[in-house]
């Protein structure tokens, strides 16, 4: 039996895995994880069926404290003597490549989801680009999780061509948009009810964001968006679901005006988005970078069109014009101008919503990415027996 070991800085990123343990096990391969300890932990490892271990792993980076996790991990690697690592996120990949490799891992993957060091300058683009090409470089294989991303890393030098690949069609899991993405799990009455408790009507135009409330993901260009729709529509509002965080932290003025704006509504962390997006007119994504936007994915299956920045990943995520609209990155007045087409013309935000949900049907199925996964498993643990 294949002993494989999942590697996150927090619990809440296993959540990338829900589709593709099930497959994974179904082929008897044994599964377990690891992580920061914290209040997911519990949580995630019912969800998704797996024991999950724990080794404090600060996300920033911290000499001192980066050097006692790595002796941790080096230690819990070697207990549970994984035939494959499979290290995700930035740090997650930079420690967990480490470690397995000194703990001597058959299988080492590191799984790029995103790039920080695309909007970072000065020294700490410098070190964010070292610590990229120390995992791509300890990493048996890297996968990126689009054809923009891996398109980026390369651009950059940060592995060679033949040592980072995309699964299927691209994504980091796809999307399950016949089960928990689908808008006929919830009846008639589930989006009025929604919105009752919000404190919002059928009549009104509600725009949704769903992801962490930081300077990367446009919020403060979002806000300034947001405030121009509320000048001509009145029953405009703005739901975000997600966390304040203290890296890439927002501006004091901008939370303070979402904080006090009577239209905007702060969902805070939902464990589960899915019974959300009913409640959306649309979801609109103005961010910066992304490795592969999932909740475009998610919104698509839904039957919700999106509005999403013009970088590369919400370009493959998002048909311009056919399942959603794509405008420049930090430019309010362009994504006021997109939602703001939305609501006067609601015949074109239900056909771009039905074409998005045919399309996240058809091009990101979670089989196909799980195939091409444990395909990569195989071939690679085959090479090293």
């Amino acid at each position: 039996m294949t002993r494989l070991l999942h590697i996150t800085t927090v619990a809440e990123s296993l959540g990338f895995l829900r589709t593709q343990l099930p497959a994974m096990k179904q082929r008897g391969m044994q599964i377990e994880a690891l992580c920061s300890p914290g209040p997911h932990v519990e949580r995630m490892s019912r969800e998704l069926d797996i024991p999950i271990h724990t080794v404090e792993m600060p996300r920033r980076i911290s000499p001192v404290q980066d050097l006692r996790a790595l002796s941790d991990l080096f230690k819990t690697i070697r207990r549970l003597n994984p035939d494959i690592v499979h290290a995700h996120t930035p740090k997650g990949g930079l420690l967990g490549t480490i470690s397995a490799f000194t703990a001597g891992t058959p299988v080492r993957i590191y799984h790029m989801r995103g790039l920080p060091l695309e909007t970072a300058t000065g020294w700490r683009r410098t070190l964010l680009t070292a610590t990229e090409r120390v995992s791509t470089t300890l990493a048996t294989r890297t996968i990126a999780v689009g054809f923009a991303l891996r398109q980026t890393a390369l651009e950059l030098n940060l592995c060679a061509p033949s040592r980072i690949c995309v699964l299927a069609g691209g994504s980091g899991q796809g999307v399950d948009a016949e089960h928990r993405f689908n808008p006929q799990r919830f009846d008639a009455d589930h989006r009025a009810r929604s919105r009752a408790e919000l404190g919002l009507s059928e009549d009104d135009f509600v725009v949704g964001f769903v992801g962490r409330l930081v300077v990367d993901k446009g919020i403060a260009t979002l806000t300034r968006a947001f405030e121009k729709l509320h000048q001509v529509a009145p029953n405009a509002h703005l739901v975000l679901v997600g966390p304040f965080e203290e890296r890439d932290a927002l501006s004091p003025a901008t939370r303070d005006a979402l904080k006090a704006h009577p239209n905007v509504h702060l969902l805070g962390f939902q464990p589960d988005t899915a019974a959300l997006y009913p409640l959306f007119d649309l979801l609109t994504l103005p961010t910066r970078r992304e490795g592969f936007p999932n909740v475009l994915l998610e919104a698509a299956a839904m039957g919700l069109p999106v509005v999403a920045s013009d970088i590369g990943p919400c370009q493959e995520a998002v048909a311009h014009e056919e399942t959603g609209l794509i405008v420049p990155t930090d430019d309010d007045h362009a994504l006021f101008a997109a939602l703001n087409r939305y609501r006067l013309r609601p015949q074109l935000l239900a056909s771009h919503g039905e074409a998005a949900r045919q399309r996240a049907l058809t091009r990101y199925n979670p089989s196909a990415i799980a195939d091409d996964l444990y395909e990569l498993y195989s071939q690679l643990l085959a090479q090293r027996a």
